[in-house]
Order: C-alpha cells, then sequence, then structure tokens
C-alpha cells in the first residue's frame, strides 16, 4: 500500500516533534523521581493526545487520495471535478490544473479537426483518381490482346488507390462493417476474377476448391483482405508458379509456390510498413498491405496467421469461424 508510507514521509517532521516532546516530558519528570508508573500514564496520555491529529490527519489523506485517483478517469473532460480547495494556495493550483487541461483540451480538438479535414481531402482525392483510370482500364480494353502488361500495371494502381482508401477508412470512425451470412466461394470468385489478366500474363496456374460455406463476415472488407493475399501471391510467384485456394474445416487456405519469407522476418509480417529482405529487394513493397490485412481482419472477428518457407513458397490461413454481432 503506498499511501501510508507516503503519508508517513508527509508526516515526518511531525512525529519527530511528538517523539522529541515525550522524551523531554519523561525525562523532566524522571529529574523529579516521580514514580515511573505516573510518568508512563501521563507519558502515554500526551503520546495518544497527540496522535490524535495524526490518525485524523491520514483518514483525510486517504479521502483526498481516492478523490485525486477518480480524477484520473476524468483526465479527458475539459474541466476536472476537482474537490473544493482547503486555502489560497490550493486553490491557485486548482486554477492552474483548469488551465492546462482546458488548453489540452482544445489542442486535442484543434487536432482531430486537422485530421478529419486530411481525412476527407485524402478520401477526395483517391475517389477522384479512380476516374481516370476506370477511363484508361476502358481504352487499354479496347486496344485488343497487345494491351495485357499497361492493363496489368494498371491494376497496380488501382489496387494502391483502393490500399489508401481501406487504410483511410479503418482510421475513420464513420467506418460500416455490414455482416451477413455470405457464400465464401462467391467472395473468392469476385477477388480471382479482378486478377485474371495477371495470371494469364505471368503463366500461374490457379486451383480454386470450392468450400462450400457460407461465413458471418463483411463481404467488402473480407473481398478486399483476399484480394491483398492475391496481389502479394501473384507478385512474388515466378512465371510458371501456382497458387492454391482451399478450405480446411472453419479456415480458408491462400497458398502460393512463391520465393518464400525468411524464418527472421515472419514474426514481423503483419507490422505496419515492414517490407523485410522480399521487399528491400523488391523496392515496390509498402509494408502496409499485410498490416491492413491483420487489422480488417481483427475487425471482423476473424483470425490470420502466415507460415513461409524460402524457396518453397508461403501458405495464410484465414480463420472465418468467429464474428462479432450481426448488423443488418
Amino acid at each position: 500500500m503506498k499511501m501510508l508510507p507516503s503519508y508517513l514521509r508527509r508526516q515526518a517532521p511531525y512525529l519527530a516533534l511528538l517523539a522529541v516532546f515525550a522524551a523531554v516530558f519523561v525525562l523532566v519528570f524522571s529529574l523529579y523521581d516521580l514514580p515511573a508508573e505516573a510518568v508512563g500514564y501521563a507519558a502515554a496520555l500526551c503520546l495518544g493526545v497527540g496522535l490524535v491529529p495524526f490518525f485524523l490527519g491520514l483518514f483525510l489523506y486517504a479521502r483526498r487520495h481516492r478523490q485525486l485517483q477518480k480524477l484520473l478517469n476524468a483526465v479527458e473532460l475539459p474541466q476536472l471535478p476537482l474537490p473544493a480547495p482547503r486555502d489560497a494556495l490550493e486553490e491557485d493550483y486548482q486554477a492552474l490544473l483548469q488551465a492546462v487541461c482546458a488548453h489540452r483540451s482544445t489542442l486535442k480538438s484543434q487536432s482531430e479537426d486537422r485530421y478529419r479535414d486530411m481525412l476527407d481531402y485524402y478520401t477526395l482525392w483517391a475517389h477522384q483518381i479512380k476516374t481516370p483510370i476506370a477511363a484508361a482500364e476502358l481504352l487499354v480494353q479496347s486496344a485488343g490482346a497487345q494491351s495485357g502488361p499497361l492493363a496489368a500495371e494498371l491494376l497496380k494502381i488501382e489496387q494502391y488507390v483502393e490500399m489508401v482508401l481501406s487504410y483511410l477508412r479503418l482510421g475513420s470512425e464513420s467506418t460500416d462493417y455490414v455482416l451477413r451470412r455470405c457464400a465464401l466461394d462467391d467472395i473468392i470468385r469476385g477477388a480471382v476474377r479482378k486478377f485474371a489478366r495477371l495470371f494469364i500474363l505471368k503463366h500461374i496456374s490457379l486451383d480454386f476448391q470450392e468450400t462450400g460455406r457460407t461465413v458471418l463476415t463483411d463481404a467488402k472488407w473480407l473481398s478486399f483482405v483476399l484480394e491483398q493475399l492475391l496481389s502479394n501471391a501473384l507478385k512474388y510467384t515466378p512465371e510458371g508458379g501456382s497458387i492454391r485456394i482451399y478450405g480446411d474445416g472453419s479456415t480458408l487456405v491462400v497458398a502460393d509456390t512463391g520465393i518464400g519469407i525468411r524464418a527472421e522476418d515472419l514474426p514481423r509480417v503483419f507490422e505496419k510498413g515492414f517490407t523485410g529482405l522480399n521487399g528491400r529487394s523488391d523496392r515496390k513493397s509498402t509494408g502496409i498491405g499485410l498490416y491492413l490485412c491483420r487489422q480488417v481482419m481483427d475487425r471482423l472477428g476473424h483470425g490470420i496467421s502466415l507460415s513461409s518457407r524460402p524457396g518453397r513458397g508461403t501458405l495464410v490461413r484465414l480463420d472465418l469461424e468467429n464474428a462479432p454481432q450481426v448488423i443488418e
């Protein structure tokens, strides 16, 4: 209990003075050869009377300590519900605390306003840039079969824009998660269809084993996770490789035959901004994709884990068993 030692240190001068008075009292009475019993009774009485204000002060100190502990839960308020000051000096301290608290609240409000303005700006920018990307995709499609590499690069740009939007939405208080029963195979097909051209360009085979499952999730956000995983698998799987998607009980597995990830990098792959050796070699990795996947899966009440062996490939497991309450 930290309070009692603190109070004893605070009252150390008073206790020392009380001990000195008791010693002087005993010394003076002993010089007059008074009976020891009388001296003892008198000393005990004086000591008891002297300890009354000590224990009263301890009670008041403990009560004030509890009041201050409660104030710790109110530090976010613009004004602290401080107890009534006992003197002018304490009133000055409380006025200073209230001024600091009000200033802190003002700074926090201004910071939140700036963040919302920045969020609105970048969200608008990301939405606006999708329009010329869509127009460029139409032009590429009209160009015929020779436009494959250009279409692949446009898809990458679109993926980066979607990543920006998802990053902004995850940090927004207005982000909606609509959870309902969804056909898992339909979500997988939609994600795979988006990368069909890349599969063809890199001659990567796809082994998709239908799960036949219905899961409680947000289809839009789960699709975003699958797209990020497929994008990584396609980026780091050499030509002629393969990607498998299959169910394993309540888990969805995405496995590739890519370059794999070093064992020392595995514990940090879901950290924000971490790229590892592969990302540093590629020089195109943002270190945000897997971080966003973990954030999305956590918010959906799902799980995600990853295992890999250099030169053998990477396997990502999505645990879709649990989810929070349904929002219809």
